[in-house]
């Protein structure tokens, strides 16, 4: 991995099974968030922001709420990048989650080259940016974007995500 790159949050292991994983909200305040997702938020046993909150008071409202793990994305401007790392890694039920909004921006179409290299040994790969959903597995790796919680353009639709965690690590897009 590229010395550059490893601003990473040091790894917490995590004993759980329900990881709901939102990205690229977009907005300064937790009210604009779908009621829908805040309940889902309050039950999980950790969530997961890929990237371009866009401001900080999101990420304080997201982290009263409960476990949060988040990295900035290409529109998080200084205060959002200063409370979080730009790639993380999170352990949870002996798999190896890696998570890159990217950062830099730039076309989605080669997102995936991009964000690969960035990880090693990881059984699953969250990211943002296009904001359009995926929940796919390539060479043994999931591919998860949750999409949009707020539908903000590109996107088609509102929607979040859910990671379940036991004897495998599997997705589950929803639809808002």
């Amino acid at each position: 991995m590229d010395p550059a790159l490893e601003t990473c949050r040091s790894r917490t292991v995590y004993d759980l099974t329900n990881i709901v994983v939102i990205s690229d909200t977009h907005t300064d305040s937790i009210d604009a968030l779908p009621s829908e997702l805040l309940e889902e938020l309050l039950h999980a046993d950790l969530f997961i922001h890929a990237g371009d909150f866009t401001g900080k008071q999101l990420v304080d409202d997201l982290r009263r709420l409960g476990k949060l793990r988040g990295v900035y994305g290409n529109i998080d401007g200084p205060e959002v990048r200063r409370e979080l790392p730009e790639i993380d890694t999170i352990e949870a039920g002996g798999f190896r989650i890696g998570v890159n909004h990217p950062a830099e921006g730039g076309s989605p179409t080669n997102i995936e080259q991009r964000i690969r290299r960035k990880f090693q040994n990881v059984q699953a790969i969250v990211h943002g940016h296009s904001h359009r959903t995926k929940n796919e597995v390539k060479d043994g790796v999931l591919w998860f974007n949750p999409g949009s919680a707020t539908g903000k353009f590109p996107a088609v639709k509102k929607s979040y995500g859910r990671l379940t965690v036991d004897d495998e690590i599997r997705g589950e897009i929803i639809d808002i």
